[in-house]
């Protein structure tokens, strides 16, 4: 971030940080939630509010351009939340509506952008789910709205807000690790034999262009005829996502940024394929990426759609030791014993290094938690009570983006990518 970046950052920070907001409330109104997206992950963070703030808010509105989640998604509202919201098909009906006070935008990637802008501009707090849009451009332009709105922004990275890399953090600020130039990262899945291949999402049978609104859907992508496969499934295409870069990458790069206190990598260079599901998909089942920072640090990230064995996790490998946090469940710290781990080998670590105990540390038995999401979501809405600060405000989002971005990029072009940090600008080499 250039020192005018920083500056603005700062002083937008300041702005957005909600004191004005809590003075504005009275202390036993609650805020007004208009919820936007109400599909797979949507349906799931209607009760994962509830948990997290059940007294804080009020979801007030619901949208979605399928009426098939909206039926669903009331029925939840009455049975979890006891209230009936009002329902909309056009976001922006949503966010004309005087008595919302902050949105959740669960929108596939390609929608971010309008919908986020919108909101600001309509004087809205905004959660948006990650990545924080569709394209680097995209994502200034969020970003430019919020600094502009003085409100509340929150991107849905939510491992920040995870108990288990906090300490993480917290650990390597110690120098439990020693030097860091080197972060291993992964995320590995498969599909059953008798399974939908990944990313293929049951297409609801009753769903036809009557009940879903297939135009707002599209939005700004290139106008195609109905495709319940891309409505549904739209992961899998470009048009609307960016695969594995900016739907699982961009939460174990954002973290790491976390961990070590980075930004935006200086290089990347990307490469994969279509190799497990020849089903018609866009985007590839199998990538892998190395960055490099301006500081000598390196993430290596693959991810693989057909092999489950390994899993997910993120390895910061110290000259002194190694901090694993693997399925945003456990944690691991070993120090180095320099004997390249042979069977019976003396541990040959000087004795400022030995000392450091071996830690493992679980998320539910030692934080009551799985991962970050309900703090996440917790940490959004005291935010705009006044009471903390965002820990994932769209600034942050989007350098996580950025690092998406890359990836998907450096795979189209099959060159190395170049970020300019001063001026805001990629290059090929």
């Amino acid at each position: 971030m250039s020192d005018f970046n920083r500056r603005d950052f700062l002083k937008a920070a300041a702005v957005a940080a909600g004191p004005a907001v809590l003075s504005a409330r009275a202390p036993n109104e609650k805020i007004h939630i208009g919820w936007i997206g109400v599909g797979t992950r949507g349906y799931a963070g209607l009760d994962w509010l509830h948990t997290a703030a059940p007294n804080d808010v009020q979801i007030t509105a619901i949208c979605d351009t399928y009426q098939g989640h909206i039926t669903r998604a009331l029925d939840s509202m009455q049975t979890i939340w006891g209230n009936k919201p009002k329902t909309y098909v056009d976001y922006r009906d949503l966010l004309a509506d005087k008595n919302v006070d902050a949105v959740y935008i669960m929108t596939p990637e390609h929608l971010h952008h309008e919908m986020a802008v919108a909101a600001f501009n309509a004087g809205k707090h905004v959660y948006c789910e990650k990545p924080l849009a569709h394209t680097i451009e995209q994502g200034f332009d969020i970003v430019h709205a919020w600094e502009k709105s003085g409100k509340i922004g929150q991107v849905g990275t939510q491992n920040r807000s995870s108990s288990l890399y906090k300490r993480a953090k917290e650990m390597i600020q110690q120098g439990m690790v020693g030097n860091v130039h080197y972060v291993r990262a992964f995320w590995y899945r498969n599909a059953g034999p008798n399974d939908p291949p990944s990313w293929r999402y049951e297409i609801p049978p009753e769903a036809n262009p009557q009940n879903t609104d297939w135009e707002r859907f599209l939005g700004p992508a290139p106008q195609r005829p109905w495709d319940p496969h891309r409505y549904f499934q739209w992961r899998l295409y470009w048009d609307y996502s960016g695969g594995i870069s900016t739907d699982l990458l961009v939460h174990q790069t954002d973290i790491v940024n976390f961990m070590l206190d980075k930004t935006v990598p200086k290089t990347c260079m990307a490469s994969g394929g279509i190799y497990r599901f020849p089903d018609g998909r866009d985007v590839p089942d199998c990538l892998s990426a190395v960055y490099d920072y301006a500081d000598k640090v390196q993430i290596n990230y693959s991810c693989y759609l057909g092999n489950e064995f390994f899993g997910y996790g993120e390895e910061v490998c110290g000259d002194e030791g190694t901090i694993r946090v693997m399925n945003r469940l456990d944690l691991y710290f070993e120090h180095e014993t320099f004997n390249s781990r042979r069977p019976g080998a003396p541990d040959r670590a000087p004795a400022y290094i030995a000392s450091r105990k071996a830690v493992h540390l679980n998320g539910e038995t030692d934080f009551h938690e799985r991962d970050g999401a309900i703090n996440h979501f917790r940490n959004y809405i005291q935010s705009i009570l006044g009471k903390e600060e965002p820990i994932a405000p769209p600034r942050i989002g989007q350098q996580a983006a950025i690092t998406g971005h890359m990836a998907t990029l450096s795979f189209k072009q099959q060159k190395k990518v170049v970020w300019n940090e001063s001026s805001s600008q990629y290059s090929f080499i």
